[in-house]
């Protein structure tokens, strides 16, 4: 097999932070080429690239010894590279056929030829072993027969290329069989198949090779037939740790349980979700794409509807069915989304500082505006918000302000405990030691503090105990001393807990 597409040193960035660097390696044409690595990565953002979502990049990309640089998706698709993607798009009011044709329709003159379509799409699809036809509705698919009407499309479309981004993360079992079954005939047909994914028991099962990605970085590629699970992991997670998360504070966490949860369930969410978190710990819930841990903290500040189960807060069963809920038993969550779901926009920094407890400054019926403002420049100042201006809109800060900003939301309402999706997303190096050390800071206080995050230095740096998400399903809880890097990606990647 030749080298059909070779990335050569590429680098992109987001504002001032760089999420590739210099990334340089070959695909082979007629191969099945995994993509490995944590959350962030940068496997995504590559592809992305590839398939000219993004266009503002430096380095080459050689497609078929060509040189390619992708202004649009639409682009690449012309140019044969196809991409299935998690998140199944497809419209389900339509027919298969009609999506397997969107775009790409085969008419007669103002009319579009559904006929043809039919045969085309037919042939296709007996191709890939469905059992469904043309006229099939969509609506009435299952997840794994939509996964096949995306390649349909793709093969439709003459696609020699096809990126496939967690692909079985909704698929039964025999789906994934058939999945499986189907990438080994597309290879067979000579096209080539990149496929990323964290599972590597599915590497190991079909992929030729796999390229390793490290913080944005080209790690190496390997044989899937010849490297081991355990060399894999290494080089996923080797990295310099004096780089990341350490705790500087002495762990001051007493017996005393600030939230028990039990058997919480969301039907095909997440199941058997058991753990307790202490007063002054700080708790880590770690999961890969997939593993639903946002579904579950979310559970918990009473954002997901139709969940069971039992919280207990200080030792009391509380009925959480609503976020409202939630704070008054001083629950507060920082969700990953803070431009969306944390602050709003169009207020200062006072205004979304008081938003939860805003009630305290009213003074016949009416807000005082004085008093909110110096109770706001109280955390801003604490906090170490710059700049230092409580009516300074929040979305023109960065996004370490701005976190600091919706973390003081929950401290001004006094909240106990407190959840933080992915706290340093988007946050450069020196803001994000500021938000590990407030943490540390409150957790100190005696405030309970849930963390999710995707960064595993992160995880182990900062956490007492942590939780392993993998599908819905709580893996492992592991302690101090069984917390390190290679121990908890072992679970998350599918490994059994012994506890």
């Amino acid at each position: 097999m030749s080298e059909y597409i070779e990335f050569k040193n590429i680098s992109k960035s987001f504002g001032k932070i760089e999420v590739l660097h210099d990334i340089s390696f070959s695909i082979k044409q007629g191969e099945i080429h995994a993509l490995l690595g944590e959350n962030g990565a940068g496997k995504s953002t590559l592809l992305n690239i590839f398939h000219g979502v993004y266009q503002d990049y430096t380095g080459e990309i050689f497609y078929n010894h060509e040189p390619v640089r992708f202004k649009s998706v639409f682009d690449a698709n012309q140019a044969g590279i196809a991409k299935v993607h998690q998140e199944i798009n497809l419209v389900n009011e339509l027919t298969v056929g009609e999506n397997i044709a969107l775009g790409q329709e085969d008419s007669k003159g103002i009319f579009i030829d559904r006929k043809k379509i039919d045969v085309k799409a037919n042939e296709i699809l007996d191709e890939l072993g469905c059992v469904f036809r043309s006229r099939t509705k969509v609506a009435s698919l299952t997840a794994g027969e939509k996964q096949m009407v995306l390649i349909a499309k793709a093969l439709y479309a003459n696609a020699n290329t096809i990126s496939f981004d967690e692909p079985t993360a909704a698929l039964s079992n025999n789906e994934i069989d058939h999945f499986f079954a189907t990438v080994k005939k597309l290879k067979a047909k000579g096209v080539t198949i990149i496929y990323v994914s964290h599972r590597l028991a599915e590497i190991f099962q079909i992929c030729d090779r796999v390229t390793v990605f490290l913080d944005g970085k080209y790690v190496d590629t390997y044989d899937a037939k010849t490297i081991s699970k355990e060399k894999l992991i290494h080089s996923m997670v080797g990295r310099d740790v004096e780089m990341f998360a350490q705790r500087k504070m002495p762990k001051l966490y007493t017996d005393e349980v600030a939230i028990k949860v039990e058997d919480l369930h969301k039907d095909k969410v997440f199941t058997g979700i058991n753990f307790q978190v202490r007063k002054g710990e700080i708790f880590g819930l770690y999961g890969l794409v997939g593993s639903k841990r946002t579904d579950v903290v979310r559970a918990i500040f009473g954002a997901e509807e139709n969940v069971s189960g039992n919280i207990y807060i200080d030792g009391e069963l509380r009925h959480i069915h609503s976020t409202s809920d939630a704070i008054k038993y001083g629950i507060g969550l920082v969700p990953e989304e803070r431009k969306s779901q944390g602050f709003i926009k169009v207020f200062n920094n006072s205004e979304n500082i008081t938003l939860t407890d805003v009630d305290r400054y009213v003074e016949h019926f009416i807000i005082n505006d004085k008093k909110k403002r110096l109770s706001s420049e109280d955390y801003i100042e604490k906090l170490n918000v710059h700049p230092r201006d409580s009516r300074k809109m929040t979305a023109t800060l960065s996004g370490g302000n701005q976190q600091k900003v919706v973390i003081a939301k929950w401290l001004h309402r006094n909240s106990n405990i407190l959840i933080l999706d992915e706290p340093t997303k988007g946050i450069d190096v020196g803001a994000k030691e500021e938000i590990y050390n407030l943490l540390e800071e409150l957790a100190s206080q005696g405030k309970t503090i849930i963390i999710v995050s995707s960064e595993l230095p992160e995880i182990v740096g900062l956490c007492d105990t942590v939780m392993v998400m993998s599908e819905g399903k709580q893996v492992a809880l592991l302690k101090e001393e069984h917390i390190n890097e290679k121990e908890i990606l072992k679970f998350a990647l599918g490994g059994d807990s012994d506890e």
